[in-house]
Order: structure tokens, then C-alpha cells, then sequence
């Protein structure tokens, strides 16, 4: 690979109504490895930012009147530039993400497989559901809600971008794209090949910072609903903004996910792969890795050698460098919080394994040595908060109804998974655990079934994603009575 220094800086800029948009001011999009200049992406004004909810209002009637198998064609259609386009934009992703380069050609495939997934359902968009009883003939049906606004964030953003936009467009909705401000480029990227391939106005994509834009994407009253994933706190102001305008929102707010590992649990080494990718795959920051092993006590040490073992295999480095299988975290502020989550507990008496190889110059980036915590109290900060980073607690116990009760006893709900040999055992343990989505024996996105829909109980948040669920959150349900 040619030094970051070498490699070419990426400009982008808004792509509003079918074309691109400069703006006077820029977002500098530095490489986390190295802090490197990756490019430099167009800072959008509210003015700006309101200019593509226009576009968007005036391209909805007639995208909506178009029929969903018609979108569903088009939305096909709208993929074919993005294989050709596939390896460059995940070197992009690479440098302004952090992660290693085949995570992000995977983050591109998922895109494309989302969206021919929700082309799929294009047959079961306007279904209407006859009621036949007295007093009435009345049919149940569904309409696209109008202009849309889905943020993004930084961690996998064009699989999770795709877990909404096809499905939002599918219904009949238009769509504005905000992506990260740390890491716009490769989405901007990805949006504006889909974009130009749909009739103007119908995607828009808008960079900027959320101080400048976010309120005139959310407060709109042209927009019907915003689609956010990030932290509760994010949640929470995105909630207070939409408030204003009664705009809908759905939210996906991360977890502190619970794996719960069974005393008659194949560990073996197949096991062992799903549970340690499960953790530290995209150095830990995944809204539904595990962030909590509970193991009972008799298998306590197997879980530990096994997961030490691949992780004394883990290279630190630049994620586009041969051999690299872990990259920095995304940001200093992250690499601070994990920090102090370890440091934290070990002060308190538990024991913090640290391992690793440097596979190049760390120094310069926000790299941090993947670790396990072992036996921390459950009120240690490394076990209640979401740490979104290389490490993870591993707590023992000796009864299945204990583990369960502390497993559920959180604030999130975001995914969780369960690890046994017996079938009926598996099965009545994961219907116990209060997760929007539960594993068996495998933990993580890539063993999603991503048919099904996504989404969070508690303060994980609200809505799902994916699936025929999720064509319907872009959508008002409508009842027409007949007289019968």
C-alpha cells in the first residue's frame, strides 16, 4: 500500500435535485490510523440543507404514483454502477472510518444485498386487508408517509443507510441522506451513484455539521420523519427537535448486548470464531456486538483460553495494510472512554488481559489493544455501559435464571445471544432474554437473518428496520369503509 501521505485526497459535494452543489465552507475527513488528510467534503448551510427537503417535497407525488414494483425496478437498476465502484470506495471507507479493508468491502456488499432485499417485497407494499364482517366492508391499506431524513452514523454506514433507505423508497417516500461528519466520503460517495441512477429529487445527500444543518432536516415541516442511529443521547436531541414539527422518528440507539454462554455449550473452535467476531469484529464497534460474556462457572476458563488465544493472533495497524486484522477506534474521545472503562476496572480489583501485536506505527492513531476483563462487579462501568470498543467483560455464574435476570437487567435492548448444544434449552432461554433480536450459538451482524426486522426494546429505541416491518415504518395506515 502507498503511504496515507501518498494517497489522493477525496472531495466531495452535495448532490441536491440531481446535481452536485458546492458550498463555501468544507469538512476536513481525517484518517484515525494517522491522522492523515483522507479529503475534504462539502459543508452544507441550513439553507442549503432546506434546499434538499424541497427536492425532495417536489419529487414525492410523483415517485409515490409510480407503482412499488416500478420502484423496485428502478431501485435495482440504481445498484449496477457500484460494483465497478466497489474496491475504491472502500478504501475510502478504510481511511476515514478506521477499520480493516475487507469489513469495508463488506459494508458495501451489505448495501446492495439491503436493497435487493427490499426490492423483493415490492408485491407486498399495497396489500390491503379486507375486514367482511357487518356493519361494514372495510379494506386496511397503506400509503408513503412523504420526504424522509435518515442520519447516519460513522460505524457501518453504507449497511446501516441500508437497513432504511431501500425500504423508504420502496414505499413511495423521498429521501434526504445526512452522513457522518467524521467519516462522509465514502456514503456521499455511494448515494450520489444511487441518486443520479433516480429521477432528481427523489435522493438527496447533504454533508454537514449537526450544529448547522440538523435542525432544518429534522424541524422541517415538510419532513414526515427522520430515521436516526446513534447514541441515546443523540436519540434523546433528535426526539426534543422533531418534537416542534410532530415529525416521526425512528431511532436505533445502540446496546449493551449480553451473550449467555450455557454450561453444555459447544465451545469448540468454530464456537469460539463466532463468539470472539462477535465481539471485536470493526474494534468493537458495532451496535450489536456483544458487550457482556456471562459464562457458567464450569466453562469459565474454556471461554477465557479460547478467546485469549485469538486474540494474542490480533495486528494493529492501518487498516489497507496487508496483514492488519484490527484498526484504530474511530476517535480519540472513544479510545479515552474505553480506556477509562479498563482502567476503571482493574482499579477495582479485576483482572485485564491486554493483547495484540502492532503491525506498524500506532502512535499516531487512536489505536488501543484488544482486552478482556474478567469477574468485574455488575455495577463495574465496563459491564453497564456500552463500551463500543476492544474489550469485553466476562462475568461467571452458577444458576440459568441468575444469568438471565442480570443479562436483562439493563438499560439497552438491542440484540443478545445464547449459547447451548441443546435445541428446547436454547430456545427457552432466548424467549426469556428482552432483546429486539436474539442470537443462538453466533452473536453479530453477520449472522443476521436480515429478512426479519431490527430493532431495540427499551432505551435501545423505537421502530424496526428491514423486512416487511420495515417497508411499514415509512408508511400511514389508511381504512376505507364500505357499506356493506
Amino acid at each position: 500500500m502507498a503511504s496515507a501521505d501518498q494517497l489522493t485526497e477525496i472531495r466531495i459535494e452535495l448532490f441536491v435535485d440531481g446535481v452536485p452543489h458546492g458550498t463555501d465552507d468544507v469538512l476536513q475527513v481525517l484518517d484515525p490510523a494517522d491522522g492523515t488528510t483522507v479529503g475534504h467534503a462539502a459543508a452544507a448551510t441550513a439553507d442549503q440543507a432546506s434546499a434538499a427537503v424541497a427536492a425532495a417535497h417536489r419529487a414525492f407525488p410523483a415517485w409515490a404514483a409510480r407503482s412499488p414494483q416500478e420502484r423496485a425496478a428502478l431501485l435495482t437498476a440504481a445498484l449496477a454502477p457500484l460494483e465497478a465502484d466497489r474496491q475504491a470506495t472502500a478504501e475510502v471507507l478504510t481511511r476515514e472510518n478506521g477499520k480493516i479493508l475487507a469489513e469495508s468491502v463488506i459494508d458495501s456488499l451489505v448495501f446492495a444485498h439491503r436493497f435487493a432485499l427490499a426490492a423483493g417485497l415490492a408485491d407486498r407494499v399495497e396489500q390491503v386487508t379486507q375486514l367482511p364482517a357487518q356493519p361494514h366492508r372495510t379494506e386496511v391499506g397503506h400509503l408513503p408517509l412523504g420526504v424522509v431524513t435518515i442520519i447516519v452514523p460513522f460505524s457501518w454506514p453504507l449497511a446501516i443507510l441500508a437497513a432504511s433507505l431501500p425500504y423508504a423508497l420502496l414505499a413511495g417516500n423521498t429521501v434526504v441522506v445526512k452522513p457522518p461528519p467524521t467519516a462522509p466520503l465514502a456514503t456521499t460517495r455511494t448515494v450520489e451513484l444511487i441518486a443520479r441512477a433516480l429521477p432528481p429529487g427523489v435522493v438527496n445527500v447533504v454533508t454537514g455539521t449537526d450544529a448547522e444543518i440538523g435542525q432544518a432536516l429534522i424541524r422541517d415541516d415538510r419532513v414526515a420523519k427522520v430515521c436516526f442511529t446513534g447514541s441515546p443521547g443523540g436519540g434523546k436531541r433528535i426526539m426534543e427537535m422533531a418534537a416542534g414539527s410532530l415529525t416521526r422518528v425512528a431511532l436505533e440507539l445502540g446496546g449493551n448486548d449480553p451473550a449467555v454462554v450455557l454450561a453444555d455449550a459447544d465451545l469448540g473452535p468454530e464456537a469460539m470464531q463466532r463468539l470472539f467476531s462477535g465481539v471485536y469484529d470493526s474494534t468493537g464497534q458495532i451496535c450489536m456486538a456483544a458487550k457482556r460474556i456471562y459464562v457458567h462457572r464450569s466453562r469459565y476458563d474454556e471461554v477465557v483460553d479460547g478467546l485469549s488465544t485469538l486474540l494474542t493472533g490480533t495486528r494493529l495497524g492501518h487498516g489497507l495494510d496487508a496483514g492488519v486484522t484490527m484498526g484504530p477506534l474511530h476517535s480519540a474521545r472513544q479510545q479515552a472512554f474505553v480506556r477509562e472503562l479498563t482502567a476503571a476496572a482493574r482499579a477495582s480489583g479485576a483482572e485485564v488481559r491486554e493483547f495484540g501485536e502492532a503491525a506498524g506505527d500506532l502512535t499516531r492513531g487512536h489505536f488501543l489493544r484488544p482486552s478482556l476483563v474478567l469477574d468485574p462487579a455488575d455495577d463495574a462501568p465496563v459491564v453497564v455501559e456500552e463500551q463500543f470498543g476492544p474489550t469485553v467483560p466476562i462475568l461467571p455464574f452458577d444458576d440459568e435464571d441468575d444469568a438471565v435476570a442480570r443479562a436483562n437487567d439493563t438499560w439497552a435492548g438491542l440484540a443478545a445471544s445464547v449459547w447451548s448444544a441443546d435445541p428446547d434449552r436454547v430456545a427457552a432461554a432466548a424467549r426469556r432474554l428482552r432483546a429486539g433480536y436474539v442470537f443462538v450459538n453466533a452473536h453479530g451482524a453477520a449472522h443476521l437473518d436480515e429478512r426479519a426486522p431490527f430493532g431495540g426494546f427499551a432505551h435501545s429505541g423505537m421502530g424496526r428496520e428491514m423486512g416487511i416491518e420495515g417497508v411499514r415504518e415509512f408508511m400511514d395506515t389508511r381504512a376505507i369503509g364500505f357499506p356493506a
